[in-house]
């Protein structure tokens, strides 16, 4: 019969021997640093320091910073989660809106207008991630790492209800500057035709193309919050890389989409059950297949052997 202490026992001894490799792997790597290089031997102190300052962040490192920003996330109070959620929404719909304008001008019939277009569309990125605004898919990747670094049944609570807040306030900040846009008489009529141009465009899409067009904006967006920590003052020039990307290769991005699939609905073209079982819903599946399901899992096993 099993003593009653055995398991917890056991349990500690596991803790322990835990603890000693990972102080293992800690002392290899402060060993590889305190180690010079045979250049680095010729070199003075100073100039060994600025060595150090110019290197970059290792992924344990950036890995680290992610996870301590979404161990913050998952602790904010809901009603912060909501309101930033909303702003967001509303940040991200500049960026049609930035396409928009940019069609109206150089015409629909210009040889290079979706390269040329495509760089409207970073505007809202911009945006909303340098004022660090809750926007849905940079959580596929930061609140995700510290549920796979400790997988409980709260955090994994807590990961669903801030996905759940912020997915839905994303939602009503897109449908309220849709709303405003096609109603509110605030722009040109050549902007707004050339808006529901674009969401015409992307409403042509079959689900299924929907959805695969929705992996790499996934995995494009989490790569891009894994690879700010080291932009180094670089951030907005990374940031309109890879949104333009996005857009010029014509993929599918769930809350940017949700701006011009509401713009449809509230002009009359599309009925709401369609735009989210056609259109948002596959968006969705997507995103979190290529940020979570790709980018976070691959980010994650880089460094687990390292902790």
């Amino acid at each position: 019969m099993t003593q009653p202490g055995s398991d917890q026992a056991e349990n500690t001894k596991s803790t322990i021997s835990s603890d000693i490799k990972s102080g293992d792997k800690v002392s290899k790597r402060e060993v590889r640093e305190s180690e010079p290089t045979q250049p680095e031997i010729s070199l003075t102190g100073s100039e060994r320091e600025a060595v150090v300052e110019h290197g970059s962040l290792s992924s344990l490192t950036v890995y680290s910073i992610i996870l301590r920003e979404g161990q913050e996330e998952l602790d904010r109070p809901l009603m912060s989660l909501w309101w930033s959620g909303i702003a967001a929404g509303i940040g991200i719909s500049s960026s049609v809106l930035a396409e928009g304008i940019i069609r109206s001008n150089i015409g629909s019939d210009h040889p290079y207008l979706s390269i040329i277009e495509s760089l409207g569309y970073t505007f809202g990125f911009v945006l909303v991630i340098l004022a660090r605004l809750q926007l849905f898919t940079e959580n596929t990747i930061t609140v995700v790492l510290p549920l796979l670094a400790n997988t409980t049944q709260r955090r994994l609570f807590c990961t669903a209800r801030l996905w759940g807040i912020v997915l839905v306030a994303n939602f009503v900040g897109t449908f309220l500057t849709a709303a405003i846009v096609v109603h509110g008489n605030i722009l040109t009529e050549d902007i707004l035709t050339a808006i529901l141009q674009i969401s015409r465009h992307v409403a042509e899409l079959t689900p299924s193309e929907t959805l695969m067009r929705g992996i790499p904006a996934g995995f494009f967006i989490a790569a891009l919050v894994w690879m700010l920590p080291s932009a180094k003052g670089s951030e907005v020039l990374v940031i309109i890389m890879f949104t333009w990307l996005i857009a010029a290769g014509e993929f599918t991005h769930v809350i940017a989409g949700s701006n011009e699939i509401f713009s449809l609905v509230l002009n009359g073209e599309m009925n709401f059950f369609t735009a989210l079982s056609h259109h948002i819903g596959p968006m969705l599946m997507g995103n979190i297949i290529g940020g979570t399901g790709l980018f976070a899992m691959l980010a994650y096993g880089q460094v687990r052997q390292e902790m």
